[in-house]
């Protein structure tokens, strides 16, 4: 696998050289035609080659369009944090002939709840959960989802919309290229923005982040480790956990670890600021400090100081009351992030395209009932997804000593609930578990 990007045919299609962007209110609401488009004219654009982007794309395909993907970064990512994998985004994955999305989940290690001096007691693990969710590594997921485009789908690197323009037959979008500064104005039959949390599709057609951004109130930095962490096999998983922070490994049956720092922060601007001038493992020791780090998050931030692949930024949640705009559709974080708490990110983004090619199939003579029809069938599962990453918060970041305390009594009840079958089987049951392994595109 490299990152060369795929041949790129020429297009000749570029009739409004408008740069204004547009307002919902002035340009999306009547946007959206009840007459089908010919099939070799339904053009769209997916702006993000990540999860939600290069499966969004493929659906697309599979209802008879002509995608093509713009990403803004000189590449694909290849970063691989720790996330979960739900049964409603396998069956997405095999729907849309994903293939290579398995699970990682370790086998024959143990869960742990550790203090900085090392000592430790059993605890449950993610692994444990009664859902049975895969674990997995984020750029498992994005792999896959690249390996399973569709061929002659191309994907343009460093370029992203600077403008969106709906008319009432097409959207015209001008495209950037940051390598060398040109610009160019297409025509497309839908614009599908698929570029994470801080969209510029959702910006420049909804509005100003700050409008649909909810903060958590929590930094987190995710990354990889190139080996088990000192005193502990390359199964092992667990969480040191104190008031307003926490360090969790995750582990895998086939991959070394991965870590989570997750921190309460009152001005996540200040964070990232005071991250950007000294650097996040320095910023992470004076948040973690002064006291002693300990052997494993000492190890730990020894490696980040060494890598460039780590995620560090703020929890959000997106809330957008309508996904989409006439001609513009949201998918994914951009449109719903649930925040990495929930632990629905990739399951949902898979999830949503599925959806997406499935309404297409069934409303071809009209791209605003096939909108709507999407929009309509994954509202109440993404909300619940939302509510869930709440109570998730707890186990990653706990306010007070008294919480934590009150959780170390509840854990030997909770590993007893989630392994004796009849007790598992009954909260697998649940309407929040089985929503999640549940087809949502049906």
């Amino acid at each position: 696998m490299t990152s060369t990007p795929r041949p790129v045919p020429p297009h000749s299609t570029v009739s409004h050289t408008s740069t204004l962007p547009a307002s919902p209110s002035a340009n999306s609401s009547t946007s959206a035609p009840s007459a089908p488009a010919s099939a070799p004219s339904r053009r769209a654009l997916v702006v993000g080659a990540g999860i939600a982007g290069l499966s969004a794309a493929t659906a697309l395909h599979r209802a008879g369009w002509h995608p093509e993907i713009v990403e803004r970064s000189g590449q694909r990512r290849r970063g691989g944090y720790f996330i979960m994998m739900f049964g409603s985004g396998r069956i997405a994955g095999e729907h849309l002939g994903i293939e290579g999305i398995r699970p990682r989940n370790a086998e024959d290690g143990m869960s742990y709840s550790f203090d900085r001096r090392g000592s430790r007691s059993s605890a449950p693990g993610f692994g444990d959960l009664p859902a049975n969710p895969w674990m997995m590594l984020r750029g498992d997921v994005e792999k896959a989802a690249y390996e399973a485009l569709p061929a002659g789908v191309p994907i343009r690197f460093s370029t992203s919309p600077v403008a969106i323009v709906q008319g009432p037959e097409r959207t015209s979008v001008t495209l950037r290229d940051s390598s060398d500064g040109s610009e160019r104005t297409e025509d497309y039959d839908l614009v599908v923005g698929a570029d994470g949390l801080r969209s510029t599709v959702r910006r420049l057609v909804w509005g100003p982040h700050e409008d649909y951004l909810e903060r958590v109130g929590d930094m987190i930095c995710a990354f990889e480790l190139p080996e088990a962490l000192p005193g502990m096999q390359s199964q092992d998983g667990g969480r040191i956990t104190e008031p307003g922070r926490s360090f969790t490994v995750f582990p895998f049956r086939d991959h070394a670890p991965t870590v989570l720092f997750s921190y309460r922060a009152d001005d996540v601007d200040a964070e990232r600021a005071r991250a950007k001038e000294i650097g996040v493992a320095a910023h992470l020791r004076e948040i973690y400090g002064p006291e002693p780090l300990g052997e494993m998050m000492e190890a730990a931030l020894g490696h980040l100081e060494s890598t460039d692949e780590f995620l560090f930024d703020s929890v959000e949640q997106v809330h957008v009351d309508h996904w989409h705009h006439g001609r513009v559709v949201l998918l994914g974080d951009a449109a719903w992030c649930p925040s990495l708490y929930s632990g629905m990110g990739a399951t949902s983004s898979l999830s949503g395209a599925d959806a997406l090619r499935v309404m297409l199939e069934r409303h071809p003579e009209s791209l605003e009932k096939a909108l709507t029809a999407w929009e309509a069938k994954l509202r109440e599962p993404i909300e619940e997804f939302q509510l869930s990453a709440a109570p998730m918060r707890s186990l990653f970041t706990v306010d007070t000593a008294e919480e934590i305390a009150r959780r170390g009594r509840t854990q030997p009840v909770q590993r007893f609930l989630f392994s004796f079958p009849p007790t598992r089987a009954v909260i697998a049951n649940l309407p929040t578990f089985r929503r999640r392994d549940s087809d949502l595109a049906v």
